[in-house]
């Protein structure tokens, strides 16, 4: 499905740096994308790949803190494959965008990459459905996340690295997959408050890795024990990295 111009809204990120179009009621972008864009170990000059890229917002963030990458998206829907095209054009970012699955990768993107980042759907299928199509099929589980690391890993070329974001219930599945292929993973635990469990977690892992498994400490994103109001409250840390384009590497070092 594509979407109508009056169906899109035009969102700032990291402060400004990069607006956005994304659909008013469809799946919309929040600290995710960016949050796995700060903890991509990229380099000017290496070829990135985003599995899943929607509106292309991983990407478009991970560019306006590494300029001189080559960025390439695969996304299954194509009204979101169009919104990524248009964002990246717009924002004067070259990305290559390919509208296809995962189990059957378009013929362009069977190359080697230096990175691969994915932000696959981590809520189970079941319960009350969004009347939103595309919002169901970018947030609900329909791949295993087995196949995304499967896919990263086919696509990664020796010694490149492997950065997703998921559900932290996701991470024994995803820890299972990364052999034989996948090693010396690094898992950063996302809380949303101190004291509060991870919802979340960011993963690395480099193709042939042989370094010990790291959990490392815990990302914490907000201040204070509970919600207070309608206003953020981010902590200095997590505003660096959503505001401030700031890398979210010192974590994994």
């Amino acid at each position: 499905m594509m979407f109508a111009e009056e169906d899109l809204t035009r969102d700032a990120f990291l402060c400004g740096r990069l607006h956005l179009w994304q659909p008013r009621k469809g799946y919309r972008a929040a600290t995710d994308p960016v949050l796995l864009a700060a903890a991509c170990p990229a380099v000017a000059g290496e070829a990135v790949l985003d599995l899943g890229c929607g509106a292309g917002a991983a990407s478009l963030c991970l560019a306006a803190r590494v300029p001189g990458l080559r960025l390439a998206g695969l996304e299954l829907q194509p009204g979101y494959a169009a919104l990524a095209r248009r964002n990246a054009a717009e924002n004067a970012i070259a990305m290559q965008v390919e509208e296809g699955d995962l189990a059957e990768i378009p013929r362009p993107l069977r190359v080697d990459f230096d990175q691969v980042i994915a932000n696959p759907p981590y809520y189970p299928p079941g319960g009350t459905p969004s009347p939103q199509a595309g919002r169901a099929t970018a947030l609900q589980v329909g791949t295993p996340l087995a196949a995304w690391v499967a896919a990263g890993a086919r696509r990664l070329r020796p010694g490149g690295t492997l950065t997703m974001i998921f559900g932290a219930d996701g991470l024994p599945e995803v820890l299972a997959a990364l052999a034989p292929r996948m090693g010396s993973a690094a898992v950063l635990p996302l809380a949303p408050r101190e004291g509060r469990a991870a919802g979340r977690v960011i993963l690395r892992a480099k193709k042939g890795g042989r370094a010990a498994f790291r959990l490392l400490a815990p990302l914490v994103l907000h201040r204070g024990p509970a919600h207070d109001g309608d206003r953020e409250s981010y902590t200095p840390r997590a505003e660096e990295i959503l505001r401030g384009a700031g890398p979210l590497l010192a974590e994994f070092a």
